[in-house]
């Protein structure tokens, strides 16, 4: 592991949170002088309480430098994930943050479930299935609640809005492999 690596995960960490501080009233903090902060960068950023998820908000596609998707994901997951209530000031001590780095899509060639399953590593790639406009997406640490490819694929279609029990002839697959930085316990 390189020293980037090593020390990457602790300024990303430190800027979700202290974007999450600002948002909510605190000080505004300035962003770190790293270089690689300002490239073009996609990421998720998780917020977990008690191992339970409390929302989740990311960037499949580059768009923006990496340290603005960072704090705007950080704020999404916080404040604009539909399935919960804004995160409240007394929560975010209690709220433990993971940020995902994304690497670039790489879309695999498939024609059928069955080539898409052969197609898949699991607990490394992270998955985007698109059809028509609906997409689905799973980082690779989804693999950890679902180890089982076909029960990936399956609960990746419901996620997107698809058949779960047929695959629909040009569905598109992408892949992608992430660095994940979690906040200690």
């Amino acid at each position: 592991m390189s020293s980037v690596e090593d020390t990457r995960g602790p300024v990303l960490l430190c800027l979700a949170r202290a974007s999450l501080v600002e948002a909510m009233g605190g000080p505004e903090q300035a962003m770190p002088e790293e270089p690689w902060l300002r490239e073009p960068g996609a990421c998720f950023v998780t917020l977990t309480q008690e191992n339970q998820l409390r929302g989740c908000i990311g960037s499949i596609e580059p768009r923006r430098p990496l340290g603005h998707d960072v704090r705007e994901n950080a704020r999404g997951a916080a404040f604009h994930d539909p399935r919960f209530p804004p995160l409240l000031e007394v929560e975010l001590r209690e709220t433990r943050i993971e940020v995902t780095v994304l690497s670039p899509l790489e879309t695999v060639e498939v024609q059928t479930e069955a080539e898409a399953l052969a197609a898949l590593r699991p607990g490394v790639d992270g998955v985007v299935l698109s059809w028509g406009m609906k997409r689905g997406v799973f980082i690779p640490q989804m693999w950890e609640k679902l180890p089982v490819p076909a029960e990936f694929l399956f609960h990746l279609r419901q996620k997107a809005g698809l058949p779960v029990r047929e695959w629909l002839s040009g569905t598109r697959v992408q892949r992608f492999t992430a660095a994940c930085f979690e906040e200690e316990e």
